[in-house]
């Protein structure tokens, strides 16, 4: 996909998500899942290496949502992407369902791990990684997106550790820098400095940028490293982006949409 297509299929993805969480009928994370709209945008759109008819490929490019309560951009890449059908995708929470609030591993419809309980994502991201190299499989990546709350948690930087340590240059971390966790602001419960200087420290190759910049994403992402680091994106992402009344109000962190909200974010998203 070129630049403009993905910036509209960003805006639609939006609509989406908003109508996914509205038609389960009950409470959705909702702020965190907007803020990464741009980022599934462009991994599944331009930069992920996958096959649907095919989902166990060992070439494929592999994708861990440590941040396993950002569900709904997932599955709406999922679905956008031919993994997930409309009659599926619209059995999101309910009884039965594969669809859950937190992601299940289940490779036919494109999700690689179970996750939920933050900062372990990464760890699991580093032992595949490690894996695809001792089996000489050099043509797969994997990504793996966080949240900036769960990098409070010391597994991250256990792994961080080991990642650069086995010099695991096909592994690319994204974090999903919006400032706020579900306590409150991220440097209020705990501050961990710059996340840039922390990464660098701990021997990753860093980048910086907009988390809604489609065109600084899919810059950043489409290259392989070359220095034997693993990469690091840091997002710097708005929670609730595109909805005005949901944009940095921790409200939305999880929160159910009335027939008013859903109305009036859908308005705003169509404008």
């Amino acid at each position: 996909m070129n630049n403009n297509e993905l910036t509209l299929l960003a805006k639609k993805s939006r609509v989406q998500l908003l109508e996914l969480a509205f038609k389960s009928d009950g409470p959705s994370h909702l702020g965190g899942g907007l803020s990464m709209v741009e980022i599934f945008t462009v991994l599944y759109g331009n930069i992920l290496n996958y096959d649907i008819k095919n989902p166990e490929w060992e070439k494929r490019d592999r994708f861990i949502l440590s941040k396993g309560h950002g569900v709904l951009p997932f599955f709406i890449a999922l679905h956008n992407a031919g993994f997930i059908s409309q009659e599926v995708l619209y059995t999101y929470k309910k009884n039965e369902s594969d669809l859950i609030s937190h992601p299940v591993m289940n490779l036919e419809l494109g999700m690689e791990s179970s996750n939920g309980s933050l900062g372990h994502g990464l760890s699991m991201a580093v032992g595949i990684s490690l894996a695809l190299k001792k089996r000489n499989n050099f043509e797969s990546r994997v990504f793996v997106v966080m949240g900036d709350g769960e990098c409070n948690e010391g597994s991250v930087w256990e792994a961080s550790m080991s990642a650069a340590h086995f010099k695991l240059d096909n592994l690319i971390a994204i974090v999903d820098y919006n400032k706020l966790q579900s306590d409150g602001n991220s440097d209020i419960v705990m501050d961990i400095g710059l996340l840039e200087n922390k990464w660098d420290s701990f021997g990753w190759d860093v980048i910086s940028l907009d988390g809604h910049d489609i065109v600084a994403l899919n810059d950043a992402l489409i290259h392989r490293g070359n220095n034997m680091k693993p990469k690091v994106i840091i997002a710097h992402t708005t929670k609730g982006k595109g909805v005005s009344f949901m944009e940095n109000n921790n409200t939305w962190h999880h929160n159910r949409l009335t027939q008013t909200t859903f109305d009036q974010a859908i308005a705003e998203l169509n404008l």
